[in-house]
């Protein structure tokens, strides 16, 4: 949710607030879904990802699932499809041969469902139980919406065809960056009880003391990745874990992914248009070994969720954790490469608005940030309202992603955000930072 209901706020602000959310991230969801014909709407680009008409008749079933039918205690709409969009009982890869409902009728059915939403918002009460306070349940099912919303923009990025998404290009640089910042040892608060439209795995907040470490200031870039690739990068079992070697040899993996060799240099396919490769942006679509082996080559190593954590939210001066890098205040197109404005990441420096007390820039936007730490809940945690959020992906099947993309939007993206993916994907908008231990004449106070 915005940062400003951090401040609680009266039940018909929060209506208010509810339904421009609601509203704005249904229309982020029609240009997606209506920049494509209809045999493009039920069509696989991947296995990876499902028909992006499977992606639009969920979003609509699971707002009826938790508000209709759970909040509004109503008639179901239409349960006779709850198994089809069901993602745990239906494979991404078997999605395409389900009697999906066609994009007018799934169209159809998501404006039923979002009246009764509309209607249930003029008259619920937002304190009768946890699940509704403070509109929880409207901004899980705002980020929701979102998060396949960010999906099916990666979807828009593997399928084949003529560009059909447009956007501006990102800021040029108004700053510079340094190499690294160091962050000094000690305590600082992770996670968060506060906000009101936190997620489970982002609850509680706990106190977490560090060793001084050295961080990136910014994403690692294409040019120092080039760099890595240059230097045989790819052919050197030497920087890569024995998992990450085995992956890069099956997968025949040689540099990022929609890169291809361009005279002397590279290209990188966004969405249809070819363009070079620029050096200053931030790498993307490089999966957790590749970040992983580029960390090596580099003398360094991949931070882990909490040393990542603490650089974008830790305020030397006053030792609170801020909710963004710069504040508690909503993201701007000042602060960070958010919510589709742009289709790739901005060169380093773009941004220097949103930059944490430390120094460190870009933490939020841009790219998702792999991290050495593998998806766990917070001590203390508690899965709400469902198990399938969070804590039946916990283990070392999975690493935590963080910071969000330029395809996240503000309001699934948070300096406690977390995402969390298998080490071999990267087709989502990934790219990584290093980080490595200070040394003994910088842990000096």
């Amino acid at each position: 949710m915005t940062g400003a209901t951090t401040r609680r706020t009266g039940p018909e602000q929060l209506r208010s607030r509810i339904a421009a959310e609601l509203e704005r991230t249904r229309a982020r969801t029609a240009l997606l879904t209506e920049a494509v014909d209809e045999a493009d709407l039920m069509r696989q680009h991947s296995p990876l990802m499902s028909p992006l008409v499977w992606d639009l008749a969920h979003v609509g079933n699971q707002e009826e699932l938790w508000l209709v039918r759970d909040v509004g205690g109503r008639e179901p709409v239409r349960r006779d499809i709850d198994d089809l969009y069901d993602a745990f009982k239906q494979p991404r890869r078997d999605r395409p041969t389900l009697p999906l409902l066609p994009p007018q009728e799934a169209r159809a059915y998501l404006l039923t469902v979002r009246d009764k939403v509309l209607d249930l918002l003029d008259r619920v009460a937002f304190t009768d139980r946890p699940l509704v306070v403070d509109g929880f349940a409207f901004g899980m099912i705002v980020q929701h919406e979102q998060q396949h919303d960010e999906t099916m923009l990666a979807t828009h990025q593997l399928r084949a065809g003529p560009a059909v998404l447009h956007a501006p290009p990102p800021p040029e640089p108004t700053a510079r960056v340094a190499a690294e910042v160091l962050v000094p040892a000690g305590e600082f608060t992770m996670g968060t009880d506060t906000d009101p439209w936190a997620l489970d795995n982002e609850r509680p907040a706990h106190r977490v003391h560090l060793p001084a470490y050295a961080i990136d200031a910014a994403p690692v870039t294409n040019g120092r990745y080039r760099e890595f690739i240059a230097d045989g990068g790819y052919e050197d079992p030497r920087w890569w874990s024995p998992a990450g070697w085995r992956h890069r040899r099956e997968a025949e993996l040689v540099a990022p992914m929609h890169w291809r060799r361009d005279g002397d240099g590279w290209a990188y396919r966004r969405f249809g248009r070819w363009a070079p490769v620029r050096d200053d942006e931030p790498v993307v679509h490089v999966c957790y070994h590749e970040a992983q082996a580029y960390a090596a080559w580099a003398g360094r190593r991949l931070p882990t969720e909490a040393e990542w954590e603490k650089a974008a939210r830790w305020d030397p001066v006053t030792g609170r954790s801020r909710r963004y890098p710069w504040g508690d205040d909503d993201p701007t197109a000042e602060h960070a490469n958010l919510g589709q404005r742009h289709l790739w990441p901005a060169p380093v420096g773009a941004y220097p608005a949103g930059a944490s007390p430390l120094g460190v820039h870009q933490l939020i936007g841009d790219v998702w940030e792999w991290t050495s730490t593998p998806f766990r809940g917070h001590p203390g945690f508690t899965a709400f309202p469902y198990r399938e959020y969070s804590e039946v992906f916990f283990g070392d099947d999975h690493r935590v992603l963080r910071g969000g993309s330029f395809g996240t939007d503000r309001a699934a993206c948070r300096g406690t955000f977390r995402n969390w993916d298998f080490p071999i994907r990267r087709q989502i908008f990934s790219g990584f930072r290093c980080a490595r231990d200070a040394r003994p004449e910088e842990s000096q106070p």
